[in-house]
């Protein structure tokens, strides 16, 4: 048997209205207004699920390209997020400049934060789902796997992936050197 189907009067009930209202309100928090403070070359092209935080501290260069449901978190105070022309980010990928202490003996919501700049070159690539954690540079032209998490910088032009992402090969062929023993 399947579900009953939502019809137009589902939308007009109180809750239905609410709910719209909250999703609105959020989409302006999230998106609409933080975008107006980002700085942004000619030619970025954003989804309108993509949540920015802290706009005045991300900047982003020419033809950058923003997936659907990825995050862009600057810090509150100091921690700033820049990407450089034709960075290609795919879906839900999660950017952050900030991060929280986590001093024994205190919650960690009342920790302070610590903020870092997140820094990503031109031509850069971060598949789907990919963590960016606050003081990472990735250098120009890498390439990053789905669902890898950066947690240390990564250098211009390799192949990393991982949690966390580690370089396994290089974008001009070139073999990658045995980790150390």
């Amino acid at each position: 048997m399947s579900a009953p189907r939502a019809g137009v009067l589902d939308l007009l009930r109180p809750s239905s209205l609410l709910h719209l209202v909250k999703v609105a309100r959020f989409h302006v928090y999230s998106h609409a207004l933080p975008r107006r403070e980002i700085t942004a070359g000619p030619g970025l092209r954003m989804s309108p699920t993509a949540s920015l935080r802290n706009g005045s501290r991300i900047v982003l260069g020419r033809d950058v390209h923003v997936g659907e449901r990825c995050c862009l978190w600057a810090g509150d105070a100091t921690g700033r997020i820049s990407l450089g022309d034709n960075a290609l980010l795919g879906p839900e990928v999660f950017i952050t400049a900030s991060n929280y202490a986590t001093r024994p003996g205190t919650p960690i919501m009342d920790q302070p934060r610590i903020e870092q700049d997140v820094s990503i070159g031109a031509d850069v690539w971060l598949g789907a789902r990919v963590t960016v954690v606050a003081g990472v540079t990735i250098g120009d032209g890498a390439v990053v796997g789905a669902g890898s998490v950066v947690t240390r910088s990564l250098p211009a032009g390799c192949i990393a992936v991982g949690a966390p992402a580690r370089v396994v090969a290089w974008r001009d062929g070139r073999p990658v050197e045995d980790p150390p023993a």
